[in-house]
């Protein structure tokens, strides 16, 4: 059994049945109860999840119908959790009792906090591996078919945060690794994906630099510089300055792994919430 999130939202059944409810307020209620992992979510939540500011006088009441519809549903589809009801009534409200294994938003964030701590201990290899795996996950824009109210639309803009922190940690893997030659394609479809993010048009510039094609490297570095004035009103980062200097020096032939991150243009998640909030996540 299995919740994936990432993508079109669908429940894999114990027969290996894709199951997506029809009703989109069933569907954003259990959006929002798998991306709390066993954590009960209140009551309150939800119905702010649904309606919004504007909850109709029998909020709750009609809440207690898409909870009872939901649960029939995964009644009906024999969509077991080892003989545990999935879909529970706990105090301040609602609970599924899903294990992190068995929710794709969960198992993402796991592999990417892995391979985190795999890079920052020297074993980019390894994070390699787990990122590569974490990007097998992704199927598209998260809960793409699902309506977003006020909790899930904050969920999602940190999943996306998580998502980009992930494509840089795979960035800095394939470079620590020297693949700077399958690295290129992806840093070219990275710039064009993120226009405003410079540690992308940098790694790409870093790594034409040591693949000795020059001019291309201060192509994208006016490129880059064209961007960030015309969207922000800004210069590349000093450290790209300095860069696109070396790269203008014919004496300079040695170009190796920048060690120095050029700022970023928005915050990243460091320190974002995890997903997965039960207490045995550890």
């Amino acid at each position: 059994m299995r919740f994936n999130l990432i993508g079109l939202f669908e429940i894999i059944t114990d027969d290996g049945e894709r199951l997506t409810p029809k009703a989109p307020k069933v569907c954003q209620t259990l959006a929002v109860l798998a991306l709390h992992g066993c954590k009960a979510v209140a009551t309150d939540v939800l119905v702010r999840e649904l309606w919004g500011a504007d909850a109709p006088a029998g909020a709750v009441r009609t809440l207690q119908t898409h909870v009872y519809h939901a649960r029939r549903m995964l009644d009906d589809a024999r969509v077991s959790a080892s003989g545990r009801r999935l879909l529970a009534t706990e105090a301040p409200g609602y609970r599924l009792d899903v294990r992190e294994d068995e929710v794709d938003v969960a198992a993402f964030e796991k592999l990417v906090r892995r391979a985190q701590w795999e890079l920052a201990n020297g074993s980019p290899e390894q994070a390699s591996r787990h990122l590569v795996t974490a990007r097998e996950l992704v199927r598209g824009p998260i809960l793409s078919n699902v309506p977003h109210g006020s909790v899930l639309a904050s969920r999602v803009a940190h999943f996306e945060e998580l998502r980009l922190r992930a494509l840089e940690f795979w960035v800095e893997t394939e470079t620590r690794l020297g693949r700077d030659g399958e690295l290129l394609p992806e840093l070219r479809t990275l710039v064009d994906d993120y226009p405003l993010h410079e540690w992308f048009h940098g790694e790409l510039i870093a790594a034409l630099c040591r693949a000795g094609r020059r001019g291309e490297a201060l192509e994208a570095y006016q490129n880059l510089y064209r961007i960030l004035k015309r969207e922000l009103g800004l210069e590349p980062s000093p450290e790209l300055r300095q860069l696109q200097a070396r790269i203008l020096d014919s004496t300079v032939t040695e170009f190796p792994r920048q060690q120095t991150r050029p700022r970023r243009l928005w915050p990243m998640p460091y320190g974002a919430p995890p997903f997965w909030t039960s207490a045995a996540a550890g």
